[in-house]
């Protein structure tokens, strides 16, 4: 080998180490990190940010779905693609469901921010960004921590009727769920499920950028788990073996309440013989035999 020819290498192989040590020592997040740091310092510390940050991404989650369900009886792009496209959303079920929503923030989590802003002392931003590998590894952390509670809290409430009465029933009030009805709940499940996402990456020691990043994809995945939808990119659709849950397990359900109580992952389900696999409808089987045969055509 030439001289040129290997210090050419070496050079690559250097230049891959310090990609390597980029991605472990946090360089990927950290300029990100210090564009927040510098820009929005007195949000991010404000203890009002991670409510800000949750309501609004609920809100414009559930605005989107929303909007897909009234356009979906006269766009069959989209209805194609409904779990039961011949149940169409109306807007006595929007009302109803975005009522109990709009109550239980002006009774429940208003409430608790104001409390949260009065006593809790502002969020310490660490000068670092967290490393790549914690911050994936702390947002999976935390949902496995999730999983297990939240399953534990579904199966006993449905397996207690005094509990199921009195907390639950409410939110089974829907055979067939769609986005709004994500948190068409009581105080006392609004107040479970707000506990453990804020409590959890407290216990897992996270870094506050990945607290607030789980903090949004757990709104997503419950929005995504009730949104009456199968498109191709869901998270269902995307995780391979049937180890993630999604629309379709969480539909049914709604429709046969001791299966499927899992938020997330599939495993508990199994290990409980609470998993169900849904039947795909018709609609659903024809539309994607279309996907396939365009597939094929191309």
């Amino acid at each position: 080998m030439s001289t040129s020819r290997l210090l050419t290498t070496l050079f690559w192989m250097s230049d891959g180490n310090n990609v390597t040590e980029d991605w472990t020592q946090g360089l990927v997040l950290q300029p990100a990190w210090d564009y927040l740091h510098k820009n929005h310092h007195d949000l991010l510390r404000s203890p009002l940010f991670p409510v800000v940050l949750s309501v609004s991404t609920y809100f414009v989650l559930v605005g989107l779905y929303t909007i897909l369900d009234l356009l979906a009886p006269t766009w069959p792009c989209i209805n194609r693609y409904r779990l039961h496209p011949e149940r169409p959303v109306t807007w006595p079920n929007i009302w109803t469901t975005l009522g109990v929503t709009i109550y239980n923030h002006v009774f429940y989590i208003f409430p608790s921010a104001v409390a949260q802003w009065m006593w809790r002392p502002p969020t310490p931003l660490p000068a670092e960004a967290p490393t790549l590998w914690s911050f994936f590894l702390g947002i999976i952390g935390c949902m496995v921590v999730f999983d297990f509670q939240y399953y534990l809290w579904h199966l006993l409430h449905h397996r207690i009727p005094w509990l199921y009465r009195t907390f639950h029933a409410v939110h089974h009030q829907y055979n067939q769920p769609f986005s709004l009805v994500t948190q068409y709940l009581s105080g006392w499940e609004l107040f479970s499920v707000g506990f453990w996402t804020t409590v959890d990456p407290i216990l897992l020691q996270c870094h506050c950028l990945t607290t607030w990043s789980f903090m949004v994809f757990n709104i997503y995945v419950s929005t995504e788990d009730h949104c009456g939808y199968n498109f191709p990119w869901a998270l269902h659709n995307l995780v391979p073996f049937g180890l993630w849950g999604g629309a379709p397990k969480h539909d049914t359900h709604h429709q046969r309440p001791g299966t499927n109580f899992a938020p997330f992952f599939s495993h508990w389900d199994w290990l409980g013989g609470t998993n169900v696999v849904p039947a795909i409808s018709s609609h659903a089987a024809a539309a994607t035999g279309e996907e396939e045969m365009k597939g094929r055509k191309d």
